[in-house]
């Protein structure tokens, strides 16, 4: 998920909000069963077409729900298919749905998830995750307005039997149909409320196990409240998760003495200072953090800098990555590359094992002779950069870690931090407004293309616009002509993230690994390193 899933750095923090229940009151037992959750970003939106962002995807996985949950260690579990028949050499799905409700109470058909996804691929709806629909038949031709919406190779045969076609198999298919993109909509809910549809939280129906209470769009606390009309109500224990936004790491801390906080992210000195607490752990994942240079920026002078080779490549070789882990980011380790370490082995070796520091160098010697060759190739000897970043307080240390990088050894090189509203930072960085910005992305399902596909010339979530056509054919001959052969598709990843990292398209910093304290009493939190993080629907408060 670009976290675009792209998630604030230092990411997502569960926090309290309201009383205790009252002792000996005969409701103690149920009204126990909150969870308290704080969250460090606003939530963007819930409208499961147009989301981009880890914490509408958290949401959205929470209260919504597809033909596959996605359950511990990643893995598939029931949603609303019970069963599934596979034909056709691969490409053909077949998928017999339960009966379940909406929370208005109309019935969650085969038609609903046809109608969603018509309308994530429209191209009026710019959906920046259409790309995932790739190898479902003539989803591309729709994507590029070649063919209509209801030429999609998705049909539904009745209320409860749905039919899916591939152009080719896709190994990892099943994973997706858990990921929210690919979840049913109500039409009803979509032409009711038109273009306020999934901007409050009164703005849709919900088929999940709990429902969103008390967003008004931009507010900072709302509710994740258990859904009655969900089919598997019956293992659903919490009555609510509440949510607040508290973007400083002293007052989520603080709140989690008190008692009023089930568990926290920490920020890098709490996490030096707990590590030996015994509700500290760390959690692994699948999320790498990347500066990404806009070769489009509005200012030609910015454009032309970060358009050349070499000053990308200066700018991310002054960055100490090993420096920058230690002191902003504890318990992360150096970016290996541009594709998280562990995401996908092959025959006992890691998809990253060709590559061997290829853009992830950190020298400054080097970097200032690159520097001063790039400035005498566009005619400049000094340049002005701003750095786009959230205005967490760790997303700020990152900024200022960056600028001081950068300012002390590239001279002549004048750095502005620019910390925004995480909602702000996505809308800006979609919209091509910045010179460099700090991104997240936390890969979607256990594949190298979940991320190297990001990079393609035509990918929405291109956003520094870089291009490279042996970079494009390499990404379409592993989904296309090689698809079918392990070897073949791997080998073309592997050179694929190579040719992206010699040209120093994005310079990745580090992989995330987050510590955080988690009370005693809460049981059942799935926390998955691919994918949706947080899957709250088995969670008990004992």
């Amino acid at each position: 998920m670009k976290l675009k899933k792209v998630a604030a750095a230092g990411s997502v923090v569960f926090l309290s909000a309201l009383a205790l229940a009252a002792c000996g009151n005969k409701s103690a037992d149920s009204s126990k069963q909150v969870f308290n959750f704080s969250e460090t970003g606003e939530l963007p939106g819930m409208d499961l077409s147009k989301a981009t962002d880890t914490i509408s995807f958290t949401n959205l996985a929470n209260t919504m729900e597809g033909l596959y949950r996605i359950g511990k260690d990643s893995k598939i579990e029931p949603g609303v298919a019970k069963k599934t028949e596979v034909s056709n050499g691969g490409k053909t799905y077949t998928f017999y749905l339960r009966k379940s409700k909406w929370s208005n109470g109309d019935p969650v058909t085969a038609k609903d998830f046809v109608y969603s996804w018509r309308r994530t691929l429209d191209p009026k709806t710019a959906s920046q995750y259409s790309y995932l629909f790739d190898g479902v038949q003539n989803a591309n031709d729709i994507i590029e307005g070649k063919k209509a919406p209801d030429t999609l190779g998705i049909k539904a045969e009745g209320d409860y039997k749905l039919v899916v076609n591939l152009e080719k198999p896709i190994p990892y298919f099943k994973l997706l149909m858990g990921f929210p993109v690919f979840f049913p909509q109500n039409q009803k809910a979509v032409d009711k409320f038109g273009s306020k549809y999934a901007t409050a939280s009164d703005k849709l129906y919900y088929n999940g196990p709990f429902k969103l209470t008390g967003w008004t769009g931009s507010n900072l606390s709302w509710k994740l409240q258990k859904n009655n009309s969900y089919w598997d109500k019956k293992n659903v224990h919490l009555d609510s998760v509440n949510y607040q936004v508290n973007k400083s790491g002293n007052t989520r801390y603080n709140k989690y003495k008190q008692g009023s906080v089930d568990y926290i992210t920490l920020e890098t000195d709490q996490a030096k200072n707990l590590k030996n607490n015994a509700d500290y752990h760390l959690m692994k994942e699948s999320t790498l953090a990347y500066l990404e240079f806009n070769e489009q920026a509005s200012n030609p002078t910015v454009k032309k800098a970060l358009s050349n080779k070499k000053i990308r490549q200066a700018l991310s070789m002054a960055i100490n990555r090993d420096q920058y882990v230690k002191t902003s980011a504890f318990g992360s380790q150096a970016a290996p590359g541009i594709v998280p370490d562990g995401l996908a082995v092959r025959n006992g070796k890691d998809f990253n094992s060709n590559i061997k520091g290829t853009g992830v160098t950190s020298d400054a010697k080097e970097a200032k002779k690159l520097w001063k060759e790039g400035l005498a190739e566009i005619g400049e000897k000094k340049l002005t950069l701003n750095l786009l970043g959230d205005d967490t307080d760790a997303a700020k240390k990152s900024g200022d870690f960056m600028q001081s990088n950068w300012e002390t050894t590239l001279p002549g090189l004048k750095v502005n931090v620019q910390n925004v509203p995480f909602k702000t930072r996505l809308a800006r960085a979609s919209s091509g407004d910045f010179d460099v910005v700090l991104t997240l992305w936390g890969d979607d399902f256990a594949d190298p293309i979940s991320t190297l596909d990001l990079f393609t010339s035509d990918n929405s979530h291109n956003d520094g616009k870089w291009k490279n056509s042996e970079y494009d054919s390499l990404i379409k001959a592993s989904k296309t002509t090689d698809a079918n052969d392990p070897a073949k598709r791997w080998d073309d990843l592997q050179k694929a993230q190579k040719i992206l990292l010699e040209d120093q398209a994005v310079a990745p910093i580090y992989q995330r690994r987050t510590p955080y304290l988690v009370k005693s009493k809460v049981k059942g939190l799935i926390i998955n390193s691919v994918g949706v993080t947080y899957n709250f629907k088995n969670v008990q408060i004992k």
